[in-house]
């Protein structure tokens, strides 16, 4: 008999749990290269667009809300081929290919018309959204959820961070005219390739039996409270618009043009940060409390527009922005999974998310309009308003997700 006791096998739970814990962070890293090259761009994007092509507000926002609207159509029609066809993996690494693709357009477009059909290809690239959210969702549980989508989050604008540190660094020392812009933005399609690269080669996808035709978008698959959720995100969304607005307000307010990427650092910084501890939270606390109190950030940045005029409080705004997005972002996608069916998950994310695109399409438009006709306060106003109902109807919709519980969905 062998005097040495062999050591205890590794309960299969725990290699599950490695699996899990290395595809979060294989897409978090991937998030992370590809943001990372997005943000050189977006940075520096109204400004490109308004003084550098010659496009007014509503202009602006046209473009923004055209690729908002393609995200949406995109996000649902790439949910439901992911749950038709079981398959997720190739709409993830080709979405992050669009998206390099369409930087090298921005850089070669010589006016703003030829910059929408770019965009559109940059916003497309989205398709990954929604397989890739699933594939996250089905390796979590009620309890690690929020957590995990927050990881994903947290990676993404801690890519977008490092890319706004580098657009900053290479517009101070590197290049400093139109000419140079157009060198940069070529350089953000690189980390684009990497993490294309990176999808194809380092996750393996197990293939499940693709579903019957049209089932993930029958309208009875929607419980009712999936869709009061539908519809108060919508309400919000149709008042959340583009970033766009807020740096183009902090410059009408006296903000030199090298402050703009400064300011988007500052706010997607407070994100990074911030947004796995809100996706934890609302593991602990329940969803909504975190999507409440991220309607409320919202609603304190469109009332500092409306009533302040100094740096202190503009910057304030900023970092208000940031924690809206970190508390928003992972908890609105965890309660959307947990709402939907099982076997839909990437169809009602899909969906979801087309809902959200499709109302900041009019969000951004409606948002230029307003600035043009009425002033730089009434895109302000206008989101206040929709955000305070928004939050009204939230408050009617009952979460049972917090800690030790699962989400009834009947």
């Amino acid at each position: 008999m062998d005097d040495q006791a062999s050591p205890p096998a590794r309960p299969p739970h725990d290699a599950r749990r490695d699996g899990q814990k290395r595809t979060v962070w294989l897409f978090g890293s991937a998030s992370f290269l590809h943001d990372l090259g997005a943000d050189m761009v977006f940075s520096v994007w109204p400004m490109f667009l308004s003084e550098v092509l010659g496009a007014n507000k509503t202009i602006i926002g046209l473009i923004d809300g055209l690729g908002d609207a393609t995200v949406s159509i995109i996000q649902a029609l790439s949910g439901y081929l992911s749950d038709r066809w079981g398959k997720r993996k190739v709409f993830v690494w080709i979405g992050y290919l669009l998206g390099g693709t369409a930087k090298i357009g921005y850089a070669l477009a010589p006016t703003w018309g030829w910059v929408i059909p770019f965009r559109l290809l940059d916003r497309s690239g989205k398709m990954r959204g929604s397989p890739r959210d699933a594939i996250i969702s089905d390796l979590s549980s009620t309890h690690d959820r929020g957590r995990n989508f927050g990881i994903l989050r947290m990676m993404d604008n801690s890519g977008a961070v490092v890319g706004i540190v580098l657009s900053i660094i290479l517009l101070r020392f590197v290049f400093t005219d139109v000419a140079g812009l157009r060198t940069m933005f070529w350089l953000a399609a690189i980390p684009s390739v990497i993490a294309t690269l990176l999808v194809i080669v380092a996750y393996r996808e197990r293939v499940s039996i693709g579903r019957p035709l049209f089932k993930g978008i029958r309208f009875r698959n929607i419980s009712p409270r999936l869709r009061l959720y539908f519809f108060l995100s919508a309400v919000f969304s149709l008042g959340s618009f583009s970033y766009s607005f807020l740096l183009l307000s902090a410059r009408s307010l006296g903000f030199g043009l090298a402050s703009m990427p400064l300011l988007y650092l500052l706010c997607t910084a407070v994100t990074a940060m911030l947004s796995y501890f809100f996706g934890n939270l609302s593991d602990r606390l329940g969803r909504r409390a975190v999507l409440l109190f991220s309607f409320g950030c919202w609603a304190a940045v469109s009332i500092i527009f409306l009533t302040a005029h100094t740096t202190a409080w503009i910057v304030l705004a900023f970092i208000l922005y940031g924690v809206h997005n970190a508390s928003l972002d992972p908890v609105q996608k965890a309660l959307a999974a947990e709402l939907a069916p099982a076997e839909l998950v990437a169809s009602m994310l899909g969906g979801y998310q087309m809902v959200i695109g499709l109302m900041m399409l009019p969000a951004s438009l409606i948002a230029g309009m307003l600035w043009d006709g009425f002033g730089v306060k009434a895109p302000f106003l206008f989101s206040l308003l929709l955000t305070v109902v928004a939050a009204g109807l939230l408050l009617l919709l009952r979460d049972g997700n917090a800690r030790g519980t699962d989400v009834n969905i009947s």
